[in-house]
């Protein structure tokens, strides 16, 4: 565990600290098509059929996504905003980011909660914590 300090502000999401070059290759290159999951808060109500065309893919500059774990978590009508957690296995370069852009819904803030089988669980005294069991 390391001390976070001022980066606590900064910091959000499911990071793996290590010196492990090859390791860390595996995890996140595309072409392994690990499991991550995000979290996105988005500008407007997402529609059912939006849902739909994320869990199919989408169409991003020159290639199509592949199929994605989609679900709603929020609806906020007051601030017509989205919450949706988003799944996938390809991971790459802002991929949610242009997903949810290509389907016309803005992500206002993006998280990523799990890697894998690990997944962020919070901060607890300025010292994130990471976990492997649900």
């Amino acid at each position: 565990m390391y001390q976070l300090e001022d980066w606590i502000c900064i910091l959000h999401g499911a990071l793996i600290l290590t010196n492990d070059g090859d390791m860390v290759y595996h995890v996140t290159h595309p072409k392994y098509e690990k499991t991550k999951t995000y979290v996105a808060t988005l500008s407007g109500i997402i529609t059912d059929e939006k849902i739909k065309n994320l869990k199919d893919g989408v169409v991003i500059g020159d290639y199509k996504t592949k199929e994605a774990k989609v679900r709603i978590l929020k609806i906020d009508k007051e601030k017509k905003t989205s919450r949706i957690e988003v799944t996938i296995h390809e991971g790459k370069n802002k991929q949610v980011r242009k997903m949810c852009e290509a389907v016309g819904y803005p992500v206002m803030a993006l998280h990523r909660s799990k890697i894998r089988r690990y997944f962020y669980k919070g901060f607890k005294n300025r010292r994130m914590e990471i976990s492997n069991k649900l």
